[in-house]
């Protein structure tokens, strides 16, 4: 029927309603049960229903949703089995994307908008440091000093470190050391390759929601195989563009689907060590955004990854293969069952080991917002290629993107570095210095887009933090 995704068949069809899509899902299995299939026919399920999507491609095999399928009998037959009647070899509208700017277009942010929180996190920032990096963003916002890249970021703490004992009275204490911790910390994030996130252009996310001229969502991959050699600057990456969405969207309620669909691969990346203020945030995030029209999807080995207060709020779940070797695989086992609708017919705890690849136990959330009983399907293959796309087709795609040349050439504007610059040597401080042009950061050469027409962005985003603030309970 019309206004749903077909994900596989068992007894029944199992569809995933678009009007419940933004209610967040789960896609969960051990290694090599079919994780990354499923995720690619569900994003081309959005695709194709109209939603753009969002993913990081890990292993470098998700791009080939950008890529007819290669004729296949087997798949043929398999989705003639489950009923897709007019399946079809043929790609998804694709832009590629990649944090370092070799296997897509450059995702930028400016310091500024990743915030001292999330910052401090991918710096791994003890309370105290997180404080004194909090006072360098609170001092650059009161003096006008823009942040835009690391430069900027140096400049500011080495000013914060020169006016150490003047600041302490209005701002705090500043020690010298932690300032020099800091400093070493961003050298190892430099070292890393995260230099390249930080300065402008900076994404628009109007440039994740686009619409071809027939309709369909592009679907935006994020090449992330060198990005994830660094885990936690991967799962902050993330963690910020999901912060950025909840920030800039406007509320939009129930929606017949969503606006955005965003697939948090490798997800327990995200809450592993992380202090409990910022796994409460994120909880607040992932709670308050559906509204925004945004649909969560968390792809992971073990349900148990994630927070069960994260783990409550995703309706709609396709579970894979999980093996019970030890104690904690059956513990494992056990709480995986215990998430989904009984069904009669089955003995869901015995089940879950027993699947083959690309099967899965398969639960979404009715027109009612009541879960389905979980049911064992085979799930649909993809459409697209299953696999990586060759050097030459990537080069294609980035060609044939609407976003070619846009995000390309970095734009260095005058910011913190420039004028401090200035102040110190009491020469005026230069003009924006560009090595490429600026973007036109709300057109769309497709020619549509679901996000709303919004106001101008401003012209100096100063520091702040994206996640919503959460209210502490005493111990």
């Amino acid at each position: 029927m019309s206004g749903t995704i077909l994900i596989g068949k068992g007894d029944h069809a199992c569809e995933l309603l678009l009007a419940r899509a933004n209610r967040h899902g789960l896609v969960a299995g051990a290694t090599g049960t079919g994780k990354t299939v499923t995720l690619q026919t569900l994003a081309e399920g959005f695709s194709r229903a109209g939603v753009p999507v969002f993913c990081a491609d890990i292993k470098g095999d998700l791009s080939g949703i950008g890529m007819a399928g290669r004729p296949n009998p087997k798949l043929e037959q398999r989705a003639h089995d489950l009923g897709e009647a007019d399946y079809a070899y043929e790609p998804c509208p694709v832009v590629l994307w990649d944090v370092f700017g070799q296997q897509g277009h450059p995702l930028r942010a400016t310091v500024a908008e990743m915030g001292p929180l999330l910052l401090a996190r991918m710096l791994e920032l003890n309370d105290t440091q997180e404080g004194v990096l909090t006072i360098a963003f609170k001092l650059a916002d009161d003096e006008g000093l823009l942040l835009l890249d690391f430069k900027d970021l140096r400049a500011i703490l080495s000013h914060v470190a020169d006016r150490a004992g003047e600041l302490s009275a209005a701002y705090g204490n500043v020690s010298k050391a932690t300032i020099g911790t800091i400093q070493r910390r961003l050298l190892m994030l430099e070292q890393a390759g995260a230099e390249d996130f930080f300065g402008e252009p900076a994404l628009a996310l109007a440039d994740l929601m686009l619409l071809t001229p027939d309709g369909r969502g592009a679907v935006n991959v994020l090449a992330a195989d060198k990005l994830i050699a660094s885990p936690r600057l991967y799962a902050t990456f993330l963690l910020w563009l999901l912060s950025e969405l909840f920030e800039e969207l406007p509320e939009a309620g129930d929606l017949d689907k969503p606006k955005l669909v965003f697939f948090f691969d490798e997800a327990h990346l995200l809450f592993r060590d992380a202090p409990r203020a910022l796994v409460e945030k994120v909880e607040t995030v992932v709670r308050l955004i559906r509204s925004k029209g945004v649909g969560v999807y968390f792809v992971t080995q073990n349900p148990l990854d994630l927070p069960a207060t994260v783990l409550g709020q995703l309706g709609n779940r396709v579970q894979h293969a999980l093996r019970a070797f030890t104690p904690a695989d059956q513990k494992a086992v056990r709480a995986a069952a215990e998430t989904f609708r009984p069904n009669p017919r089955l003995k869901v705890e015995e089940v879950i080991g027993q699947l083959g690849v690309g099967e899965a136990l398969v639960s979404t959330l009715q027109a009612d917002g009541t879960p389905s009983p979980v049911e064992r399907a085979r799930v649909l293959p993809p459409r697209g290629r299953i696999g990586a796309i060759t050097p030459e087709e990537r080069a294609g795609l980035m060609q044939r993107s609407p976003l070619a040349g846009r995000y390309d050439q970095p734009v260095d504007r005058e910011s913190a570095y420039e004028l401090l610059q200035g102040r110190a040597t009491g020469a005026p401080a230069s003009g924006p210095r560009r090595s490429g042009p600026a973007p036109t950061r709300d057109s769309n050469p497709w020619g549509g887009t679901t996000l709303p027409p919004r106001a101008p962005l401003p012209e100096a985003p100063h520091a702040r933090s994206r996640i919503p603030q959460v209210s502490r309970t005493q111990d």
